[in-house]
């Protein structure tokens, strides 16, 4: 049997308003235990990525900083390659690169982008991390692809974590796990994009679709399979001694049974014993061990990184 990877927990930070509050913020994400902080690639309420996670850094010791994750449409790969090398280099090695093939809509539209098909904007993400992975080695690239073309390029700086910062691809369907499990050190399963691209697929969230979204990306990854790190988002993270009225509340949001709640992935509900039973149960179920929550929940959560951190 595969051994159990130890837990680490992240937070997806965003939504501030000054230098001063964004520095507290993360500082209070360390002094919590977290792991890592995540910033994410959207054109809402937050700061822009690459400079928001350097200053993370700079304001705190030792917790890791990343991407998740960055819209691989928002940037040629070229571009995101020299700054990730370059926040890898200004952190010291603390920085942990993840990015996406995009889904939704909206900020396409809003931003004047080519919302293309999934196939598409998975395709391009596919020569994008080729892209990147040859700029993060030694020698200069060449490369010619259907979306991207480099002429002899020789990228500076490179990365101080070799090969390259881990690679963090997260995605729900199969085709976009697939590429994750041969390409990336970290996966993220998240639940697939609705078919126009207005949000996410709440029918995906379930314990079933879980299941087979490691199959695949177990299948895919052959004998690398045991060297990935899974991960997930808990979206709704609620203590209450009062599972049972909670889980009535949400099931209608998640098209389900109240019991059926308590089984999703990407929810936690109850006391922080009852938390910590469930993540446990689902680490041994679905080897998922990196977990990631929004920062609305950190306080709430921190009882649980405090006691499941790091066994």
């Amino acid at each position: 049997m595969t051994a159990l990877r130890p837990f680490r927990f992240g937070v997806i930070a965003y939504d501030v308003q000054s230098k001063e509050e964004w520095i507290s913020k993360a500082k209070r994400i360390e002094q919590l235990g977290y792991s890592i902080l995540l910033v994410p690639d959207h054109f809402w309420r937050q700061l822009a990525p690459v400079p928001a996670i350097l200053l993370a850094a700079e304001a705190t010791q030792s917790i890791r900083v990343g991407s998740y994750v960055f819209d691989n449409d928002f940037r040629h790969p070229v571009t995101l390659a020299m700054e990730a090398a370059t926040l890898d280099v200004l952190t010291v090695g603390r920085f942990e690169l993840g990015i996406g093939a995009g889904y939704l809509r909206s900020e396409y539209e809003q931003a004047g982008l080519s919302y293309d098909p999934a196939n598409v904007r998975v395709s391009r993400l596919e020569e994008a991390i080729k892209v990147m992975k040859g700029l993060f080695a030694e020698d200069s690239l060449a490369f010619a692809g259907k979306y991207y073309t480099v002429n002899n390029l020789d990228c500076f700086p490179k990365p101080v974590q070799r090969p390259h910062p881990p690679l963090l691809v997260g995605g729900g369907g199969k085709r976009l796990l697939t590429l994750a499990a041969r390409e990336a050190s970290i996966v993220s399963i998240v639940p697939k994009t609705l078919s126009d691209g207005s949000g996410l697929d709440v029918m995906d969230m379930t314990s079933e679709a879980t299941s087979q979204k490691v199959e695949w990306i177990r299948d895919a990854a052959g004998e690398r399979f045991d060297q990935l790190e899974l991960n997930t988002i808990i979206s709704e993270v609620i203590v209450t001694e009062n599972r049972h009225q909670i889980s009535l509340q949400l099931a209608e949001s998640f098209q389900t049974t109240a019991e059926r709640v308590l089984s999703i992935p990407h929810c936690l509900i109850g006391t922080i014993d009852q938390m910590c039973e469930a993540l446990q149960r689902r680490r041994e179920q679905f080897g998922i061990s990196y977990i990631s929550i929004f920062d609305e929940h950190r306080e709430a959560f921190a009882p649980v990184v405090a006691r499941l951190a790091g066994t």
